[in-house]
């Protein structure tokens, strides 16, 4: 008996392997967990709060992990290796910096740092190694008004260590990294906004003010002040819900097909919000692309793409911002 008797068989064959391979995705961008530690204890943070442990733990990327990552995948371009932690107290760092330059993969920590403890050598492989950008977590503009909510750190070092940035950058002649100054608004640091603009724009960085997670964290208290000096429709993210008809983070999302998050241990998490499971593959040991093209990860972006109902071992199921996607019926669209 041969396939030619049974035409119908084959057709569903090729229908069926031309749909697994329309869902693997390749991308050239994936972002990597450097550091999950961090010194400082921010009020609002899940690291503070010990609700990462379960799924991230506490460790580093090594570099061993990082060189055979990049060289089992030559077609990654970028790499974001900033989320839950600080990124420069992996004591890998300047190596993982060097060999990403010396692949011509693109460095970013975009997501965040605190820049409280950094040695002097990194502060110069961030400019010789060209790290492509780099987000400074600044909210205040005195050493009193930061530490409340960056507790423990020191805002006079952290200005001292642009400063250090900047120096180098003119001694390299280089226009990166491109510095951004993060400020997360609150009711206690938002007459600082103007100033904080200010002090970017000396210090050659540029200004993102930032929209807080937890509203209840010292809430904003002059809505009409901050609408005028962020350009901002809404200034929390609830508000934001109500009048855009989507969750706030849901951008987010389309990390799972443009940029997942791979834990400092090679756990697949996903996306940077997802703390609190995996998706079971392992990019270090399993491989990249193995690991974000296994059945639960395909599964998670038929769920975000509404083509699957939510299933309990998926970690997005419980996640806010599926949540009120599901609710509204308003799932992610990708060509």
């Amino acid at each position: 008996m041969t396939l030619s008797e049974f035409p119908h068989r084959q057709s569903d064959d090729v229908v069926v392997g031309a749909l697994r391979a329309s869902r693997t995705i390749a991308p050239r961008h994936v972002r990597v967990e450097a550091s999950s530690y961090c010194q400082l204890r921010c009020p609002a943070c899940a690291t503070t709060s010990g609700h990462i442990h379960p799924a991230i733990g506490s460790g580093f990327l090594k570099f061993e992990n990082f060189r055979e990552l990049l060289e089992s995948n030559s077609a990654l371009q970028q790499v974001e290796i900033s989320n839950y932690g600080e990124v420069f107290l992996n004591p890998h760092l300047l190596r993982i910096l060097e060999y990403a330059h010396q692949k011509g993969v693109a460095i970013s920590i975009r997501n965040g740092a605190n820049l409280n403890h950094i040695k002097d050598e990194v502060l110069e492989g961030l400019v010789k190694y060209r790290v492509r950008v780099l987000s400074c977590s600044i909210d205040g503009v005195t050493p009193e008004s930061y530490r409340k909510y960056r507790v423990r750190g020191d805002f006079d070092t952290v200005i001292r260590n642009i400063e250090r940035i900047n120096l180098y950058k003119r001694r390299y002649q280089s226009d990166v990294p491109s510095l951004r100054w993060q400020f997360i608004v609150f009711g206690h640091n938002e007459h600082e906004i103007p100033i904080a603009r200010e002090m970017a724009e000396k210090l050659g960085m540029e200004f993102c003010p930032k929209l807080t997670w937890d509203a209840k964290f010292s809430p904003i208290r002059d809505g009409e002040f901050v609408r005028a000096q962020t350009g901002w429709q809404s200034i929390t993210r609830d508000e934001y819900e109500k009048e855009h008809g989507e969750n706030f983070g849901s951008g987010i999302c389309h990390q799972l097909w443009d940029a997942p998050q791979i834990n400092w241990d090679g756990k697949v998490i996903g996306c940077c919000r997802n703390f609190w499971g995996d998706f079971g593959g392992n990019a270090f040991t399993d491989g990249l692309m193995n690991s974000i093209n296994n059945e639960k990860m395909t599964y998670a972006r038929d769920m975000l793409s509404g083509q699957q109902p939510a299933r309990d071992d998926i970690p997005c199921t419980t996640c806010e911002i599926y949540v009120a996607m599901r609710n509204r019926s308003k799932f992610i669209v990708k060509d």
